[in-house]
């Protein structure tokens, strides 16, 4: 018996220096090791017989849309969404909402928390164009879009791919500047977020897109993020690339923000693919080598990154790692946002793996790591819709909600190349691990890197590391227990090896409720050698149908299989697993030497969005359209540093 008790008190003191996070209350957390010695009082609470009372680390995963954009974005408006925050918030919520185009719309489950994300440069212009603005009406440029976006559909669309162009090229007319325009509309927003902010049920987080297209179309844009409310928020108007296209301009805004007000904001990232080499680029904006307080700054606001979306997944790239069966997963590589073409070696600056490599690469050299991120998904619609689901998809922008020949038109256009609408992935969500469906609790995860992407269904993925977790860990329905007490969560750092020791890692996988199973689990390694090349490795740690599928000998896992009828749209889930779940140790380790670790879980082949489309309009599709998919999850990595 006190063998036992002593166990528990180590087990508590475990608890105590890794669970802390819970415990902030008002303050953010910025640092997955702060102690809090109120809290610490509370770890110190004798365990009663219950194993769900008083658990002091986030027990559930909340699921939302970090980047939605509604008919108050120039490009969405144009496009012809004429759905608002309000309806974009009540369709978060589960609500029936009717579509730009007329179509009831749904969501199959009601999500947890949203941000409508509405870019911030030319907020409302569309509506004011739409109205006839006498003001705007007086510039022949902006009648000239008021007249085509009026018209509606193809001309629409050329109205909007018109305003990105100007707005990329810094051409558009001073009234789209309109600061009074742009206060009004900002504080109408936040009271709509306001309006259906509700602690504990449903949050809405406020937020703007800031949209960067330096250099003419190369995407550097961030979506910013207030953990306050509209008291906050409504103290200063949100940056726009009018004011600046340079990141470092942000981020001195958003310190400006913080300073003045006392609250809190980060800033994350997306569409690296479209950049052309400029997303996780080694120099700064203006061409001049990195410092170490530009690495602290970075890696200060932008703790994560949007790893997935509608314009391709930025996980990894088949040039990066040809050694990735699952690498080329909806890619968008043929160039930047306005498709002027990219060449190979821009792409190593694109993507969220290498980005992850490069930022041990620099850590070696200034000391801090720059890209130092976690990785959630989120839509990017520009409907108002956050459909990410495969049979429930509405698209980027109005301009392609469903019909039978949305698959062949043209989402971007630049010469001759081209992105057709069959390109779009229905893509993604963002997991959230927070103590409570509240604005700061969630903030204060993502600050922390407790999240993960999907590709839209919603698995749920606990990922844990350290030094001591055993087969056994993996036996217990209540994994988390063993996660937080021995180790730290997705996000977190492990530092200097005990001697002798090799990391060990506990994942865990359990399939959507009404989706897919599961075909496996692998852990990505990124690592620096110490001849300072870049290294990974992508090992498959569990996998279902284990009993009768084992790696080739050439190491491999053989696939899954296949149940999809394309025909009929359908699949079954007589292949794969529920759930997964093991505790890995890494075979390779190298206790010199810096490195990441993060999990990524992929489901059986299910039917692409394109399969249903077929299906529902009668349509037959080129053999080179897509009509499977084999949707995943990303966490957000756990560090290793000597």
């Amino acid at each position: 018996m006190k063998l036992l008790g002593n166990i528990k008190t180590v087990l508590t003191l475990a608890m105590l220096l890794l669970a802390l996070p819970g415990f902030a209350g008002e303050q953010p957390i910025m640092d997955a090791g702060a102690i809090d010695v109120k809290a610490a009082g509370e770890l110190f609470k004798k365990p009663g017989y219950s194993p769900y009372a008083s658990r002091n680390f986030p027990i559930r995963v909340f699921w939302g849309d970090s980047h939605v954009h509604t008919g108050w974005s120039v490009d969405a408006g144009a496009f012809g969404c004429n759905l608002g925050p309000e309806e974009a918030v009540r369709f978060a919520l589960g609500e029936e909402v009717v579509s730009a185009h007329g179509e009831h719309v749904k969501l199959s489950r009601p999500l947890d928390w949203i941000v409508v994300s509405d870019h911030s440069d030319g907020a409302g212009v569309i509506q004011e164009l739409i109205a006839q603005n006498p003001e705007m009406m007086a510039d022949p440029t902006l009648k000239r879009w008021s007249d085509m976006i009026r018209a509606g559909g193809e001309e629409g669309v050329k109205a909007s791919l018109e305003l990105i162009g100007a707005q990329a090229n810094d051409k558009v007319p001073p009234q789209v500047k309109d600061k009074r325009l742009a206060k009004s509309v900002w504080q109408r927003n936040t009271q709509i977020m306001e309006k259906y902010n509700d602690p504990g049920r449903f949050t809405t987080l406020i937020g703007y897109e800031w949209t960067s297209n330096a250099g003419g179309g190369n995407n550097l844009h961030r979506n910013v993020i207030y953990r306050g409310g509209k008291a906050e928020a409504d103290q200063m108007i949100p940056m726009t690339t009018f004011d600046s296209e340079n990141p470092e301009d942000l981020w001195k805004w958003m310190q400006t923000y913080e300073d003045k007000t006392g609250g809190y904001l980060l800033a994350i990232p997306h569409n690296g693919n479209l950049s052309n080499g400029r997303m996780f680029a080694v120099e700064t904006f203006a061409g001049k080598p990195l410092t170490r307080n530009w690495a602290e700054t970075r890696a200060k606001w932008e703790p994560l990154y949007e790893a997935t979306q509608i314009k391709g997944d930025g996980e990894a790239h088949p040039f990066l790692s040809p050694d990735d069966e699952f690498a080329d997963y909806e890619t968008w590589d043929k160039g930047n946002l306005i498709l002027r073409p990219k060449t190979e070696d821009m792409l190593q600056y694109e993507y969220a793996r290498q980005g992850l490599k490069l930022g041990l690469q620099l850590e070696k050299k200034l000391g801090v790591n720059p890209f130092k991120f976690g990785m959630i998904g989120s839509t990017d619609t520009h409907t108002g819709l956050a459909t990410a689901e495969e049979e429930n998809f509405y698209g980027k922008h109005s301009g392609v909600e469903p019909s039978a020949h949305r698959w062949e038109d043209v989402v971007l256009k630049w010469e001759n190349t081209k992105i057709m609408g069959w390109e779009m992935a229905a893509s993604g969500y963002a997991g959230v691990w927070a103590k409570e469906n509240t604005r700061e609790a969630l903030w204060d995860a993502m600050k922390r890197k407790e999240v993960y992407a999907t590709t839209g269904p919603r698995m749920i993925v606990r990922f844990f590391g350290g030094w001591d977790y055993t087969t056994g860990d993996a036996l217990s329905r209540l994994p988390a227990e063993a996660g937080y007490a021995k180790g730290v969560p997705m996000g977190g750092d492990m530092r200097q090896a005990p001697k002798g020791k090799s990391p060990t890692f506990l994942v865990a996988a359990l399939k959507d409720p009404i989706g897919a199973n599961l075909d496996r689990v692998q852990i990505i390694k990124g690592w620096l050698d110490k001849k300072g090349t870049l290294q990974e490795k992508v090992y498959d740690v569990v996998w279902g149908d284990a009993k009768t599928r084992r790696p080739g000998k050439n190491g491999k896992l053989p696939p899954v299989g296949n149940t999809v009828d394309v025909k009929n749209a359908v699949w079954t889930n007589t292949i794969g697993d529920p759930e997964l779940i093991t505790v890995w140790k890494d075979p390779d380790f190298d206790p010199s030497v810096s490195a990441f670790y993060y999990a990524r879980v992929i489901e059986i082949p299910t039917p692409r969005w394109t399969a249903y489309d077929a299906k529902r309009y009668g349509v037959k599709m080129p053999a080179d359209v897509r009509m499977v998919t084999q949707e995943r999850a990303y966490t957000s990595p756990i560090w290793y540093t000597p």
